[in-house]
């Protein structure tokens, strides 16, 4: 089946591609918003938003996705509960073959997929997500004052996230599988230098304990000398089993972003599979542009990534303008 054709696609339904939908549909772009697999993003995982502009008591991350898509549906965007599979991004217009066995053509083409934070496979982590498990200590770090904390990971992330975590908790642990870190000098000696934050080496999370209504209360961990002790452990290895009282739980351990869909196309990607955009919001292909963690790996947060779905919009908006490629509102 082939929709008709339309002024603008926007691919993610998180704070980006919500974004990118209020701007685009007041200025009567008639966007359509394709929600993905997991509708609102990785926001959806955070129960309370604290550093969102002008929400001073602080806003539960679905109650914020869910108003920004009734603010995008009010002044007309369109969403679809499907999620782009093949795109042809070499014709005019595009063609996108979706999830839902459909087709939609647009003139241009917002990417807002997001990021996915990788997560390490401990035993009740789907549970606990959001409720003391955390892939965002910038987000959550403060709810976790006085608290004791580990941090999961050896990269710059979990450097970064461990001193900004020290700010709040009583004392912060880095867990890392190995015995050396993977982070930059500077990082790694700003964290060992700060007398509250401990690593463990060659340790790993293998089970979190707690409940939705108590949050994180505990964590298992296993350590072998030789690293990789929960492979170890899955085994049936001998490895030193410790079950520790700690109040948050932090994945450090990065992210991927969702562009698995765009590898066949000539929409440029990083190393790590970002999209490459300008100085703008616009990537190697006219008329497709980018918005949120899908380009962002530095900032990563709901108000950065807010604030590129409005550029991308407005750059959008200016490209369809520039064409002349405005049509009538589809039928």
């Amino acid at each position: 089946m082939t929709d008709n054709l339309r002024e603008l696609v926007i691919a993610g339904s998180g704070v980006a591609g919500l974004s990118t939908a209020v701007y685009a549909a007041r200025a009567d772009l008639n966007p359509v918003v394709l929600e993905g697999d997991e509708p609102g993003g990785q926001l959806t995982l955070t129960t309370e938003v604290e550093n969102y502009l002008g929400f001073p008591e602080g806003i539960g991350g679905m109650d914020l996705v869910q108003r920004g898509r009734k603010q995008a549906e009010q002044f007309g965007a369109e969403f679809r509960r499907a999620g782009i599979e093949s795109p042809d991004l070499d014709s005019r217009p595009f063609e996108l073959s979706l999830s839902n066995d459909e087709t939609i053509r647009t003139r241009a083409l917002v990417v807002a997929t997001g990021a996915s934070a990788r997560w390490v496979g401990a035993d009740k982590e789907d549970e606990l997500m959001g409720y003391g498990l955390s892939t965002c200590a910038t987000c959550d770090g403060a709810f976790h004052r006085g608290d004791d904390v580990l941090v999961v990971g050896g990269g710059d992330s979990a450097m970064e996230e461990a001193a900004f975590l020290a700010r709040f908790a009583s004392s912060v642990t880095v867990v890392h599988r190995r015995d050396e870190l993977g982070a930059s000098e500077i990082l790694t000696q700003r964290v060992f230098d700060h007398e509250d934050v401990e690593i463990r080496w060659n340790t790993e999370l293998v089970r979190l304990r707690g409940s939705q209504q108590d949050g994180v209360t505990g964590a298992k961990l296993v350590s072998h000398p030789d690293g990789y002790p929960a492979e170890k452990y899955e085994d049936g290895e001998s490895v030193e089993v410790e079950t520790v009282d700690v109040g948050g739980v932090f994945y450090a351990v990065g992210h991927v972003p969702n562009t698995d869909f765009l590898r066949e196309t000539p929409v440029e990607l990083d190393t790590d599979g970002h999209i490459v955009t300008g100085g703008d919001t616009g990537t190697t292909v006219d008329g497709v542009f980018a918005a949120g963690d899908v380009m962002d790996s530095r900032y990563q947060q709901a108000i950065t990534a807010a604030g590129t779905g409005s550029m991308a919009a407005l750059d959008a908006e200016a490209w369809l303008e520039t064409r002349q490629l405005a049509a009538p509102n589809p039928q």
